[in-house]
């Protein structure tokens, strides 16, 4: 199953926020923004795998 889901980054002085709109409790930061990204990936792929555990 594929799913559309959007990122939104913003520029902080400490470096980047990042969060998931459709996805609550994605949310990251990093010192880039590809170190943004990268985390907010995993962060996904975490909170998925918590709400799939939680519906069984």
């Amino acid at each position: 199953m594929k799913i559309t889901l959007t990122s939104v980054f913003q520029k902080v002085p400490e470096g980047y926020i990042g969060y998931v709109e459709e996805l609550l409790g994605a949310n990251t930061q990093g010192d880039t923004l590809e170190e943004a990204r990268e985390n907010l990936k995993e962060a996904i792929e975490l909170v998925l795998e918590a709400n799939r555990q939680l519906a069984e």
